[in-house]
């Protein structure tokens, strides 16, 4: 934390009487405390450890401490001077450093509050596409009360891991509803695969075969491997490999990396569920709590109960 917020918080608990001296107990108005903090957050020479919504909050918490006093209109306030009141505020959170974890989980708190509200935010607008987009591929029950979104790129080793836990939550959970996104950014490789795996979704055969065959065949997955993959269902190589490139499969992908845009993600795998953007290949423990909690409350967090 910087001197200048240390002067802020500390200027605040003195007034308040935190340091219990009697060097000055001026009277200081909300106009005045808001004044100093307003101060504190616009001096841009030293960095900012807390932003606007926190400084409020101090001031809030002060103000509504602060003891009424019957002080003369004319009567000055004191000057507080920095060079006095510094070493005087550094020896007091030394010896009360609890101050400072306070203010920083507040603060932090707050910052994931933020975070939250913009995900789900960003995720509301995103709606249609990530929910319903066209050639998406959707696996166990379509019509199922919770929706798993998990976006892939076929030459992840994370999402190789991770097939198995999605083949345990659709063999266990009946009314899970899957969501594939193809979303290949590890190599050109994985986006010629991921052309032939859209047209694969739309044919008459088992998709998941397909899905299957590819996250467990040795080596690169490419679009020989796609193509043989699809090969080995009776679907026509040369007709999936002329359809490649063509508008509505090309709108498929380009959808995928519209939603990890807009929502910041950058790595596979990524779950997608309720109103939680989760990166990188979780417990299958985790993934049940998750579920369970979209049934119970309709978020993946839900409030503790009482007792």
């Amino acid at each position: 934390m910087s001197r200048t917020t240390i002067l802020l918080v500390l200027i605040l608990g003195l007034v308040a009487g935190g340091v219990g001296m009697t060097v000055f107990r001026p009277a200081v108005s909300e106009a005045q405390v808001r004044e100093i903090a307003e101060a504190v957050v616009a001096d841009s020479s030293q960095p900012a450890s807390l932003d606007k919504s926190a400084v409020e909050t101090i001031v809030a918490d002060f103000i509504a401490q602060q003891p009424r006093q019957n002080v003369p209109a004319d009567i000055a306030v004191a000057e507080l001077d920095p060079g006095k009141l510094n070493p005087m505020i550094e020896s007091y959170l030394m010896d009360n450093p609890s101050i400072l974890q306070r203010v920083s989980e507040r603060l932090q708190q707050e910052v994931t509050a933020k975070r939250k509200e913009e995900t789900r935010t960003q995720l509301a607008a995103l709606d249609a596409e990530i929910y319903e987009a066209p050639g998406q591929i959707v696996l166990g029950n379509p019509d199922g009360d919770v929706t798993l979104v998990e976006m892939f790129d076929y030459n992840c080793g994370y999402c190789r891991q991770a097939l198995p836990t999605l083949v345990t939550l659709l063999d266990e959970d009946p009314n899970l509803r899957v969501i594939l996104k193809e979303f290949p950014i590890l190599s050109q490789g994985s986006a010629d695969a991921a052309r032939i795996a859209v047209q694969v979704s739309e044919a008459d055969v088992d998709y998941w075969a397909f899905h299957e065959a590819l996250f467990t065949a040795p080596g690169q997955v490419d679009k020989a491997a796609a193509l043989k993959a699809a090969s080995d269902l009776g679907l026509n190589p040369i007709t999936l490999e002329m359809g490649m490139n063509t508008p509505a499969v090309s709108a498929v992908i380009e959808t995928s990396y519209r939603i990890a845009e807009t929502l910041n993600i950058t790595g596979t795998p990524t779950y997608i569920i309720g109103d939680e953007i989760i990166p990188g290949a979780v417990d299958i423990d985790q993934l049940r709590n998750r579920i369970a909690n979209m049934r119970a409350c309709g978020s993946t967090d839900c409030p503790a109960t009482p007792g």
